[in-house]
This record gives structure tokens, C-alpha cells and sequence, in this order.
């Protein structure tokens, strides 16, 4: 029952203790307690009821019942670190037991030898004890170890032995009232798809595991280390971290598994590395390492010893001695049969490469190179990175570019799996290095056309498909009901000053419930077949010049592509640019309020630092016509406008330039159909809308309690132009959660990634709803990028806070401009010429930037 119904299992164990029990029956009983403990409470309290079990099994004279006992309190010792005490119960429970008691004490050391990493022992000790146990029909014990079996093929890289035991196990599950058990095939199923790249399912079963645990009240550390496993994978270390740091403070608060703390460590050490803080790595990795050499987990402690050198050159260092320590890691890995055992070997070959030790470098990532063929996506990865460090070494810059495109292509195919767009746009981090080195060798061969290709080829390509949308997924639209409601509830307390700790603590709440739920989606878009190419871009262009920054070494490569050419400038380092826009952007903010005029000098000066540092030498080569810039992720903040070349021209900014062309190509709907939305509490009452609905004759209006979400969105999916006024908010800490306030509550990113056609255009009159949050390698996710890959061929927004009165006659300018059948950019080029040249107005017409080609 204790695998059943955990805490009936306990209360009814003790209430066998207190009946004054026999010897026989009271072994059981402290037998029941000490799983419990040993599982889910306190391991000291788990070995005293345990031993306590074994010594009354022994009284009673019961061989299997003291096999049975010393069997669990072998896996006990085990997991606290005692592994020789833990390994001679083991050994002495298989001695003294027979037929099928043998069984299933074979299943707890095999049990035991996988906690240990000795795979190959815990195989054969379920190959002895599964025939029996299916003998004996013994449907419980068969199928604990089928699952276990299943696990110990993962550990080893075999995924499909895995998936088929998983596969068979369940069949047996459900036919049994093993909840817990049944927990845990499910869980261990989530593994398996992650193995084998399904990085949504996984999270889906792990999601549907936790839900299980919850119902029985037990916790499973066990899937804490797995889900975290799989978020940095998704690109979510920080999360990861976060995670796996809670879950030490509670093991250590109940006095939890020593084994458990020690893979626990190791994970946040892997996740602290990914989140880009080695010194914590370092400190985990280091502690771990300790506590597995103690436990005599040697398959455990190399693993965390290569987290522990990866963290070490991550700080800057490098030596001879680290060559040689990951060499013998990756060797200790290969014996073991570790799916790892590439990834060390490339270790080896970057610190070689860096110590110009070119021989040693060559062997090391040859060894990591033959992992490019097989296995997980990033797993084959690992091989095409080391491919490509083999080929610069040998200086075949063809070679580069050749392993770089495998490389990309398998993390292409990897991406569409997922179908939330925040987990596509991480995932690009995993191709970063390989995008570097091909943009270096493209830059080394001196072909900006080359160049241009390769920056376009691992740019914005969360953009390339839309998201994955589930429109009837009534789980996810209650979430998005109860999330506006709460968020507005919250509002209307702070704005009348009222404490809301629980309102905030629900929304939290709701706002991981439709996160989870979205990252749980699997891609069903086909990878982007129509690849980029130059001339194309090129006979597009027309009059128009694309100027698209790169960035190589810490330095902006200006691209200028127009004429039927594409040309190269170098111009500043990125830091100084980004330093440079972060002042920019403090200076629009005071100008955003009265008084501040004073300031406008030196927003202007700071405009032409900018122009110096992004444009350069090409500044003086843009000719006259129309300008289309297309900025690197961590430049998305430039207010454009300021700078003095493109002050008075029409301009816009696109992500990418496929995305340029694909909002270029896009057509406008039949329809026609202009929205216009007034949202509440905006200072001018968003006073420009009832002129708008006077422009444009009979649109749809929405105001007052209209402007609710629902039927706001269903207005705005397919229309020919919409203009939002509304207050904005960006969140830096979860983008996706951006948002446009309606009478209802917010109107956030993930209700636009549901609309089956985004309005060709749109005009987002509001504060801040052009800032974008950089993820990935060179990915944006915020509003107007949710906006793009759902058929919207234009946006205007702001980078900035506003005025709201300034806003109103930029806005009504813009329109009179689109009326006369003036794209967006045209339209607010001669929009803010027509503004008042005071400090106020400039300000607002600089924050705002027209996105996209309509």
C-alpha cells in the first residue's frame, strides 16, 4: 500500500505499532514507516524504523522477511551516502532469500546500482530478477522493473530498448492501483521524450507526474533534477537553477536523500553555467563532486567533474592540466557508456585550440565529431560544433560553413517540434557558436553577400512560423479569463492604494499555469524551405537600402545592401552602442514630461554618438531614398529617428530581412475593415479616436466596457488596419506577459499568438509597447514580434514612455498620411515634420518607429 496510498499506508502501519504487535507483523510495519521516510521524509528517521524492521524480521525468524527488510534498508544507506553498508545489506539480503523474495531483492539492487551509476550491474540484476517475478505473476514487481529497466537504457543512450519497456510497463500500471508507481512511469516517460528531442512532451507528462505527486502528497525530487534537466535544454537555465536551489533547501529541510542533494547540485551547477555565472557553478559542481566521490558513485562524480572544468574555463582559464583532466573525463564518460562522453571531448579540443596546441586539438575533437551523425538533436550538435573547430583549425573555411549549415539544420528541425514561440526563440542559443564561427569564416573570405546570407541564417527565426495555437483548449482560455480579471483587480487596488499581496500571489500563479500550458505545445509548422537569399533581397529592394548590423569580435559589421550590391563598413563596439542607447533612452523619458526642454541638446548629441558607433563610414552611403534598418537583438532599444541620417527620411526597422520581405509580399485583406480601440484610464481619454471615426467613415469602434479582450480580438483578427489607444506595459522579466490594458484587464501577448490573422496593420498608441526582451542568439519576443509572424505587415509602436497629448497630434498627422495612401514609415516621416518643434513633440515622434514593409 505505500506506493498506493502513502499516508494511509503510514497511519495504518502505526496503528499496528501501537496493537502490540508480533515480531513478525511489527517488522512490517516499521518496514512501511521506514519507506515513507526514506522516500519522502527524513532519512535518519527512515534507517532507525528500517533496522528496527530488520532486527524484529530476524526475531521472528523469517529468512525472507529480513531478506525483504535488508533489501530496503540497503537502498536507504544508499541514498544517505553509506554506499559499502548500503551495497553488504544488498548482498547479504540476496544471500539469506530464495525464488521470489530473491526476485525482488535483485530489483532493489539493481535499483541501488543505477543510483550508483554501475548500469551494467543493475541490468544484469533485473535480467535475473524479471522472469521470475513474471513467473510468479507478480504484476506489481515486474512492472517496477520494466521501468527501471527502461530508465537504466536511458542513462545509457538507448532510447528506443527505453521507450518500448516505458511502453510495456504502463500497459502493466494500468492494470494494478499503484498511484505513486503510476506517477513515476509517467514521469520517467517525460525523460524519454526528452531524450529523444520532444521537448514539450516532456514537459506535459512531467507537468501531468507533479499533478499525481501533489494528489498523493509526495514529493519527488526525482523530477525536480529531471524537469530541470529539461528547461535548460529549452533554454531556461535561470529557471532551472531556481528550481533546483528550492528543491535542495527543502530536501535539506526535511532531512532528505544524500543522493538526491548530491545530483541536485550537479544540476544547478549545469544550470548556473548555462545562466552565464561560472562562479556559481563552480561552487555547486565543487561540492557535488565531493559528495558523489563519498557516495562511491564514480558515474556521478564525472559528470560533475565536467560541469566542474566547463565552469572553470568559462571564467577565463585555461592550462594544460585542464586538457589533460578533460580528456580523462571524457574517457572515464566513454567507459561508462555516458551519452556525455562527446561533449567532453569537445572541452578538450576548444581548451587545446585555445592553448595552440593544434595536435591535441584535432584528436580531442575528432573523438567528439562522430557524435554528429546520431542521437538527440543536441547530442548531434555537439558533433557539427566540433566538426567546425577541426575545419578552422585546419583553416577550410568551406568547411566551416559546411559543418556550421548541418549543425543549424539539425537545431532547424529541432525548433519546429516546439510550438510556443518563447521556447523556439531560446532554443536558437544552442546554435550561437556555430552562427559566430560562420559568420567569422564568412567575414574572413571577404564576401559581404556571404556575410549577409550567414547573419540572416540565425536571425529571427522565431519569426519564420507562427506559434503553435490551441483555440480550443478551454483549460488555457479559463486561465487567460481568471488572469485579466485577477490582473485587474490588482490594478484598481493599486491605483486606490489598497495591500494586494494576494491578488499579486494568484496572478503569479495563473501567469506559470498559461506559461506551462503554452510551453507544453508541439510544433505543427514544416521548417522554413524558402531559404534567404541575396538577390532576391536585392531586385526587392528597388530604391530602398537595408542596412543590416552584425556584430563579430564585440564589433557592429554595418551590411548596406542596395544597387544591386552589398557592401561592408565597420563601425563601433556594440558595448559602447548599447551604453549609448540605454542614455538615449533615460533622455526620451524626461522629455516625455513638460519642463524638460533643456535636455533636448544633448538627446540630440547622444543620437549622433550613436550614428557613429552603428553606422560609421556608411552613414555618407545611404542615399536618398527610404532606409530600412535591421538591428541585432540587443539593439532593439535605438530610437531610430534620432539618428541624424535617418532623421528625415522615411524609415522603418525589421527583425530580419526575410522578415522585411515576407511582411513586403504580404497582401492586405479583402475585407478592408478598420478597428479602433480605446482602452481606459489615458490621460487624454484616447481623444484621438472619435476624429479617426470620422476619417474612415463607418469602422468598428470599440470604447468603454466594448473594449473588452474577447471582443476586441475577434474585431482585430483579419482587419486592413487597427489603431490601439491604450496603456501600455512591458515585462522585462516575462515578455510574452506584455501587455495593452482593455476594460477588462489586460490584452497580453499570448491572446495576439491566438488570433488566426493579425491586422495587416497596426498602430499601438501606447507607451513602451515597442520593447522587445533579447533571448536566444538573436531573438525578441515582446508585442510587435508576436504580431509579425501572424500576417501583420506593419506596426507602429514605441520604444519609450510618451506623452499622451503629444501622442494625440502625431497620431491624427499619421492618419491623414495613411488616408492618402502613404505606407506606415512615409506616413510618420511627414507626421513628425508637421509636429510643434518643441522638446515634448520631438521626443514623442522619435520614440515611435514603424516596423515591418506596409
Amino acid at each position: 500500500m505505500v506506493f498506493a496510498d502513502p499516508g494511509e499506508a503510514r497511519a495504518r502501519a502505526q496503528g499496528v505499532l501501537d496493537s502490540d504487535p508480533s515480531a513478525w507483523r511489527a517488522s512490517v510495519a516499521h518496514q512501511v514507516i521506514g519507506i515513507w521516510q526514506r522516500d519522502w521524509g527524513d532519512i535518519r528517521i527512515a534507517l532507525h524504523h528500517l533496522r528496527r524492521a530488520r532486527d524484529l524480521a530476524a526475531r521472528a525468524q523469517a529468512p525472507d522477511r529480513e531478506a525483504d527488510v535488508l533489501a530496503a534498508l540497503g537502498v536507504a544507506l544508499v541514498h544517505a551516502g553509506r554506499t559499502r553498508q548500503g551495497l553488504e545489506a544488498l548482498e547479504r539480503g540476496v544471500t539469506v532469500s530464495s525464488g521470489h523474495t530473491r526476485a525482488r531483492v535483485l530489483f532493489r539492487r539493481a535499483y541501488a546500482s543505477w543510483v550508483l551509476g554501475r548500469h551494467r550491474e543493475a541490468l544484469e540484476d533485473v535480467r535475473r530478477a524479471i522472469p521470475v517475478l513474471r513467473q510468479a505473476d507478480d504484476v506489481i514487481w515486474t512492472a517496477r522493473a520494466v521501468t527501471l529497466r527502461a530508465t537504466v537504457h536511458l542513462a545509457l543512450g538507448a532510447v528506443d530498448r527505453a521507450d518500448a519497456d516505458f511502453t510495456a510497463a504502463e500497459a502493466l500500471w494500468d492494470t494494478t492501483g499503484q498511484d505513486h508507481d503510476k506517477a513515476d512511469v509517467v514521469e520517467s516517460r517525460g525523460l524519454s521524450a526528452f531524450r529523444q528531442g520532444d521537448i514539450p512532451l516532456a514537459l506535459r507528462l512531467m507537468a501531468e507526474a507533479e499533478e499525481r505527486y501533489a494528489k498523493l502528497g509526495t514529493p519527488s525530487f526525482m523530477l525536480y533534477i529531471r524537469r530541470c534537466e529539461v528547461l535548460m535544454a529549452a533554454g531556461l537555465a535561470p529557471e532551472a537553477l531556481t528550481e533546483a536551489d528550492t528543491a535542495i533547501a527543502s530536501l535539506d529541510g526535511i532531512g532528505g536523500q544524500s543522493t538526491r542533494k548530491a545530483e541536485l547540485l550537479l544540476v544547478a551547477a549545469r544550470a548556473a553555467r548555462l545562466a552565464g555565472d561560472p562562479h556559481t557553478a563552480i561552487a555547486r559542481a565543487a561540492l557535488a563532486v565531493r559528495l558523489f566521490a563519498g557516495q562511491r558513485r564514480p558515474w556521478w562524480e564525472t559528470h560533475a567533474q565536467l560541469v566542474l572544468i566547463e565552469a572553470r574555463v568559462a571564467t577565463g582559464r585555461r592550462s594544460g592540466r585542464l586538457v589533460a583532466d578533460a580528456a580523462a573525463v571524457a574517457e572515464r564518460l566513454a567507459s561508462f557508456g555516458a551519452p556525455a562522453a562527446p561533449e567532453a571531448s569537445l572541452l578538450a579540443g576548444r581548451i587545446a585550440l585555445a592553448l595552440g596546441w593544434t595536435a591535441d586539438a584535432e584528436r580531442h575533437l575528432a573523438v567528439a565529431a562522430r557524435s554528429r551523425h546520431s542521437g538527440p538533436p543536441l547530442a548531434r550538435m555537439t558533433g557539427w560544433a566540433a566538426q567546425a573547430l577541426r575545419a578552422r583549425a585546419a583553416g577550410s573555411g568551406r568547411g566551416v560553413l559546411e559543418a556550421c549549415r548541418r549543425g543549424l539544420d539539425v537545431l532547424d528541425d529541432h525548433r519546429m517540434t516546439l510550438g510556443a514561440s518563447e521556447l523556439r526563440a531560446r532554443a536558437t542559443a544552442q546554435g550561437a557558436e556555430l552562427a559566430a564561427m560562420a559568420q567569422q569564416a564568412s567575414l574572413d573570405s571577404g564576401s559581404p553577400r556571404r556575410l549577409l546570407t550567414w547573419s540572416e541564417r540565425w536571425r529571427a527565426t522565431v519569426l519564420t512560423a507562427p506559434p503553435t495555437r490551441p483555440p480550443a483548449d478551454p483549460a488555457l482560455l479559463g486561465d487567460l479569463t481568471a488572469f485579466r480579471e485577477i490582473a485587474a483587480r490588482a490594478e484598481e487596488g493599486r491605483q486606490e492604494g489598497r495591500p494586494i499581496p494576494a491578488l499579486e500571489r494568484e496572478q503569479r500563479r495563473l501567469e506559470r499555469e498559461i506559461r506551462s500550458r503554452t510551453l507544453h505545445l508541439r510544433g505543427d509548422a514544416p521548417g522554413d524551405e524558402d531559404r534567404f537569399d541575396p538577390r532576391r533581397l536585392l531586385e526587392r529592394l528597388g530604391e530602398v537600402r537595408l542596412v543590416e548590423l552584425a556584430v563579430l569580435d564585440g564589433r557592429v559589421q554595418v551590411l548596406l545592401c542596395g544597387q544591386g550590391r552589398v557592401r561592408r563598413f565597420e563601425a563601433g563596439l556594440l558595448a559602447d552602442a548599447e551604453v549609448e542607447a540605454e542614455h538615449v533612452q533615460a533622455g526620451l523619458r524626461r522629455l516625455a514630461h513638460p519642463g524638460a526642454e533643456a535636455r533636448l541638446a544633448v538627446v540630440e548629441a547622444m543620437g549622433r554618438r550613436l550614428e557613429e558607433l552603428l553606422l560609421g563610414p556608411a552613414a555618407a552611403h545611404l542615399g536618398s531614398g527610404p532606409v530600412v534598418v535591421v538591428p541585432p537583438g540587443r539593439l532593439h532599444s535605438v530610437p531610430w529617428a534620432l539618428l541624424p541620417s535617418l532623421r528625415e527620411r522615411v524609415l522603418s526597422v525589421s527583425p530580419s530581412a526575410s522578415s522585411w520581405l515576407r511582411a513586403r509580399e504580404t497582401e492586405p485583406p479583402p475585407s478592408g475593415r478598420h478597428v479602433l480601440v480605446r482602452g481606459p484610464g489615458l490621460a487624454t481619454g484616447g481623444a484621438e479616436v472619435p476624429e479617426l471615426a470620422d476619417r474612415y467613415g463607418a469602422p468598428v469602434v470599440l470604447e468603454d466596457d466594448h473594449a473588452r479582450v474577447p471582443r476586441v480580438l475577434q474585431e482585430l483578427d483579419g482587419a486592413a488596419l487597427a489603431h490601439i489607444a491604450a496603456h501600455g506595459t512591458f515585462r522585462a522579466d516575462s515578455p510574452l506577459f506584455s501587455s495593452l490594458r482593455m476594460a477588462d484587464g489586460p490584452l497580453i501577448v499570448h491572446d495576439f499568438e491566438r488570433l488566426d490573422r493579425s491586422p495587416y496593420r497596426i498602430i499601438l498608441s501606447c507607451c513602451d509597447t515597442a520593447r522587445l526582451a533579447s533571448v536566444g542568439a538573436d531573438e525578441l519576443l515582446g508585442l510587435v514580434t508576436a504580431l509579425l509572424p501572424l500576417g501583420t505587415a506593419g506596426v507602429l509602436a514605441s520604444s519609450a514612455p510618451v506623452n499622451d497629448e503629444a501622442v494625440v497630434s502625431l497620431m491624427l498627422a499619421l492618419h491623414k498620411g495613411l488616408s492618402a495612401g502613404l505606407s506606415l514609415a512615409e506616413a510618420l516621416r511627414d507626421a513628425r515634420a508637421a509636429q510643434p518643434g518643441d522638446a515634448l513633440h520631438q521626443a514623442t515622434g522619435w520614440a515611435f518607429t514603424a516596423f515591418g514593409a506596409a
